[in-house]
């Protein structure tokens, strides 16, 4: 099958899941008890003003007549306009999601090296007390939770030893190194959460390509244990590397929410949890749509690369 009908078929599907999602975005927002209108007017309006707000934001009308009108809207580019601020939703998000972008970026940039070299460190030391030292604060560092690991991070370096601020507030007009050193904690947090995930597949999916015979030939060779780990096992353990690369990079642009709100980050997440909090329904479909999107993007990213970088899934007969 050529590669462009894979990529092709991948896309679709990816496309396919997006409208499912907003679908259930969509319904799972409408569902929630109470009323919008009462809650933006609270308990002290009329039954006129209610009737007009309802009529106005189109509250009236049947579900499915709602939801086609917010897609269609979507497709143009019109995210709506916020409930509360009675702001243009793209135009207050934009910001906010360059922030939460670069706080996953730098977060990538460190954990995705750093698994990978620790990954081929634990392989080269097998059994010994450098992969019993890794593997141990791996699994430490999964046990332990994100809003966890920030606090431990604001107690020791922003209380104890005060080297980097406790609140990572980024503003426009800001320099450069003053802004890493705000997100410093936060993308430390996030950092630990997804550095054990791939670093733990990245040792497994190495040591299950170090079983195969033609390791053993490179080992005859006289080969040392790290050039056979570079040049041979590393590129062919590259396939589900990079799906867990993929996975775990979605989750850091995805699973921001509880790290921004933690160290109060003007991201996407602090600005979902802020309109949640006041049942701003446009904001809270406009922001979960944005995550499903980026997340459905990179898994098709990440599944496209494997097809790429696996002749066996080229030609899969």
């Amino acid at each position: 099958m050529p590669i462009m009908t894979l990529v092709m078929q991948r896309i679709a599907l990816g496309t396919l899941l997006l409208l499912l999602v907003s679908i259930l975005i969509f319904v799972g927002t409408n569902i929630l008890p109470g009323d919008v209108a009462q809650s933006i007017l609270g308990q002290s309006a009329t039954p006129m003003a209610l009737e007009n707000l309802r009529k106005e934001m189109g509250l009236n009308d049947p579900a499915y007549i709602r939801y086609f009108h917010w897609l269609f809207g979507i497709l143009q580019g019109d995210l709506g306009t916020a409930l509360t601020t009675k702001l243009n939703i793209a135009t207050s998000i934009r910001e906010r999601l360059w922030n939460t972008l670069f706080l996953a970026f730098w977060a990538a940039i460190i954990s995705v090296p750093l698994a990978l070299i620790l990954g081929m460190l634990a392989i080269r030391y097998r059994n010994g007390p450098i992969d019993k030292l890794i593997s141990g604060l791996a699994l430490a560092s999964t046990s332990l939770p994100e809003f966890f690991i920030g606090y431990l991070l604001i107690f020791f370096f922003a209380v104890k030893f005060q080297v980097f601020p406790a609140i990572s507030t980024v503003y426009p007009g800001m320099s450069f190194l003053a802004k890493l050193q705000a997100i410093a904690l936060p993308c430390t947090a996030l950092t630990l959460v997804v550095l054990a995930h791939m670093m733990r597949m990245t040792r497994a999916a190495i040591l299950n390509v170090m079983q195969s015979a033609y390791i053993e030939t490179a080992e005859l060779k006289g080969l040392s244990t790290l050039e056979i780990i570079r040049k041979h096992a590393l590129p062919n353990a590259i396939a589900p590397i990079i799906n867990v690369v993929m996975i775990n990079l979605a989750f850091l642009v995805v699973g921001v929410v509880v790290v921004e709100v933690i160290f109060v980050y003007p991201g996407m997440g602090q600005y979902l949890v802020d309109h949640v909090a006041k049942r701003d329904v446009p904001v809270v479909q406009a922001v979960g749509l944005i995550f499903a999107a980026v997340y459905i993007f990179l898994n098709v990213v990440a599944d496209v690369a494997s097809i790429l970088a696996n002749p066996r899934l080229r030609h899969p007969k």
